[in-house]
């Protein structure tokens, strides 16, 4: 199981000195992480409820004949959980946007999936070939236009985060960084705008990352059957339990 998680792995670390910075800004930023940490725990609790839920449906519609709506229905609510956290995790971006980078409330296994702070969003085609093997033609088309739209946009994010870790990296910033780490007075207003800004510039590039992740999972949910969305969203939920069972395994 290890090997079949693992293939899934793709990560953007920050770059050494944009980490350096990171870690900086995490200073002060308990409560924000333990407030956030309190709703994942609550939020992984209503996680299993749901994967519960699908995993029974997966296994009885051999069995019984759902209506499409009681699916539909059923999909509807899985797809209103994960746009929670998105909307908690903006709110705590908007707070510290350095935390998200570097989440306490994630074991390292699970941070090496990240990317620009959470999944890549095509992940989301690789669990869907993966889990769907009843893709009519027509879907593999409207499917396949949708992953390169998807790739083009995350060639985009990753630019434009290399660009914003760079402009971390330059010297006068790190040279204010070394003298905040022993100091907490004296920096200019101009060093401090700068990180400031860099943080909003973050924080949006986050922002654009996560929409695109979850109107990915929406648009392929709006190209499949109501019963080949309850195979797809199983194995979505299965695989993010799957991960974060190895990573508290491995603590």
């Amino acid at each position: 199981m290890c090997n079949h998680i693992s293939a899934f792995r793709i990560s953007l670390p920050p770059s050494p000195s944009a980490f350096f910075i990171f870690n900086l800004m995490h200073n002060g930023s308990g409560t924000a992480s333990c407030f956030f940490q309190e709703f994942f725990d609550g939020w992984l609790v209503r996680q299993q409820h749901c994967l519960q839920e699908l995993l029974s449906l997966y296994r009885d519609q051999h069995t019984h004949e759902f209506q499409n709506d009681d699916l539909k229905d059923v999909v509807t609510r899985i797809l209103a959980h994960y746009e929670q956290y998105y909307q908690e995790k903006s709110r705590l971006a908007h707070r510290n946007i350095y935390l998200v980078f570097s989440p306490p409330w994630f074991t390292p296994f699970e941070r090496t999936f990240l990317w620009i702070a959470g999944f890549k969003p095509a992940l989301t085609y690789r669990v869907l070939h993966t889990s769907v093997l009843d893709l009519s033609e027509e879907q593999r088309q409207l499917i396949g236009r949708l992953k390169e739209e998807t790739k083009l946009v995350e060639k985009m994010l990753h630019d434009e985060m290399a660009r914003v870790q760079e402009s971390v990296a330059s010297p006068p910033l790190l040279e204010w960084a070394k003298r905040h780490g022993r100091m907490m007075d004296g920096e200019t207003r101009s060093e401090g705008s700068a990180i400031e800004r860099i943080g909003l510039e973050m924080e949006a590039v986050v922002g654009r990352a996560d929409a695109l992740r979850m109107s990915t999972v929406m648009r392929v949910v709006e190209i499949l059957t109501p019963k080949q969305n309850v195979k797809f969203l199983t194995a979505v939920t299965e695989l993010q339990s799957k991960i974060r069972n190895i990573g508290m395994q491995r603590r």
